[in-house]
């Protein structure tokens, strides 16, 4: 398979799994739910990346350890032999027979299947960059930070050539990473209401004019943090989709994450808006 990013959007809208597919007894951030994501048909997986406190990399969301493992010890506590004694729990708080996986894991299981988004990149860039270069998987990878001089230092010093993009909330955000030598390619905009530049075709039209890919999310995972304006999962799949996903293909985006795909991927597709 061969992996670019600008040659797929053109092609179609990037539909980005939000930790995977997790549901019933599967749990976020574990192979089978990066699994059930491209067996539901999604491009790309999104992965949060921690450490142990003997240094080595898994794949868990920073902070949640109460929610999914019912400890209130943080994985940076802990050795890499005691974290894979923790089994997740699933929707009922009942343990499940999955344990953590390692980012060596998801690498080796995943290379040459799909793109992966590598969250909370900016925590240990050092190793998950060496560990990407010695996979070869750098065609695969995406990564974002905010715009803060500290998180774009950290870029240009460890990974100036991985596929970068920016997260921002103001166009004054974009100008700032335009200055910086890095694989810049496009933006993740937040919008929290519909008269935003964000939210514009024509701010997206100039976007891909200058060559730049940009980032929608119809997640929500705090309704208190609006990131699109409301056109999101919740209002799609609660019945009126067209007002959420239909909604960010209508206005051109080149990446959509959503904790939902299936489904969006058969609403975009009846409507003739999944590919371009």
């Amino acid at each position: 398979m061969k992996f670019d990013l600008k040659q797929t959007a053109k092609e179609k809208l990037i539909i980005v799994a939000h930790r995977g597919v997790w549901n019933g007894n599967i749990p976020c951030n574990t192979i089978p739910a990066y699994k059930a994501a491209l067996t539901q048909g999604s491009d790309m997986i999104e992965i949060d990346v921690d450490m142990s406190a003997d240094k080595e990399l898994f794949i868990f969301h920073p902070g949640m350890e109460k929610v999914f493992l019912l400890t209130d010890k943080k994985l940076g506590e802990m050795t890499a032999d005691e974290i894979r004694t923790f089994r997740y729990v699933n929707y009922d708080n009942t343990p499940t027979q999955f344990g953590l996986n390692t980012l060596e894991e998801i690498l080796e299981e995943f290379k040459g299947k799909c793109y992966i988004n590598v969250d909370k990149f900016w925590l240990y860039p050092r190793g998950i960059t060496e560990m990407i270069r010695r996979h070869g998987m750098m065609d695969q990878i995406l990564v974002k930070t905010s715009v803060s001089d500290k998180y774009l230092d950290i870029i240009e010093e460890f990974c100036p050539d991985v596929q970068y993009m920016s997260i921002v909330s103001s166009l004054a955000d974009i100008e700032r990473v335009k200055a910086r030598k890095l694989n810049y390619i496009g933006n993740e905009v937040l919008f929290s209401t519909d008269d935003s530049p964000f939210a514009s075709e024509e701010f997206i039209d100039e976007q891909h004019k200058n060559g730049f890919l940009v980032w929608c999310n119809s997640i929500v995972y705090n309704y208190r943090a609006v990131l699109s304006a409301g056109h999101n999962d919740d209002i799609s799949a609660a019945g009126d989709p067209d007002n959420g996903w239909g909604w960010i293909a209508d206005r051109g985006f080149d990446f959509m994450q959503t904790d939902w795909p299936l489904m969006a991927i058969e609403y975009l597709k009846k409507k003739g808006k999944l590919y371009r």
